[in-house]
């Protein structure tokens, strides 16, 4: 599976290249990003390193790693990522801090779920932090549930929770 340039009405979404390292280091340079999910704005060496691995791949022919920078109004305004394997595919979202609160992150997550569901993919999760309430309402806009299942601090979302579970991927 590649990832291939995808739009929904006010986004398009470019599959990762090195290039955008220093644009993306900029929109990724806010502290508060990081609150839930620790860590710190990455450095531009940082980052051109963390998109060549990310451009390399797992090196194992059953998970494919897909990443997309997301453009808005011709700049980069963040990322969506998947890690694919079988027909499961775990997604994340970033949206920089100067352009949240417009509904960015939801029609890129939702854009990501239709995307993967021409794909092939059966299941869609995500893991959220409790006290992220922002990020649960993405998920949710995406068509995922939060199911009861805790995995290091986060709550499992799916879009195939099981009648008698969280409908755990694989």
């Amino acid at each position: 599976m590649i990832a291939s340039t995808f739009e929904t009405a006010r986004l398009v979404m470019l599959p990762l290249r090195v290039e955008y390292a220093a644009e993306m280091a900029k929109v990724l340079a806010d502290p508060a990003l990081y609150t839930f999910t620790g860590g710190e704005p990455p450095s531009l060496e940082v980052l051109e390193e963390r998109y060549r691995r990310q451009l390399a791949g797992p090196g194992r022919d059953d998970e494919h790693w897909l990443n997309w920078v997301i453009r808005y109004d011709g700049r980069l305004a963040g990322y969506v990522q998947s890690t694919v394997t079988g027909t499961t595919a775990e997604i994340a979202w970033v949206v920089g801090a100067d352009w949240q609160g417009r509904g960015l992150a939801k029609e890129a997550a939702l854009g990501l779920v239709t995307w993967l569901d021409g794909q092939g993919v059966e299941q869609v999760i995500a893991h959220v932090h409790p006290d992220h309430a922002a990020s649960a309402a993405v998920a949710a806009a995406a068509g995922l549930t939060r199911t009861a299942h805790l995995d290091d601090g986060e709550y499992l979302w799916t879009n195939r929770p099981g009648p008698e579970g969280p409908g755990l991927p694989g």
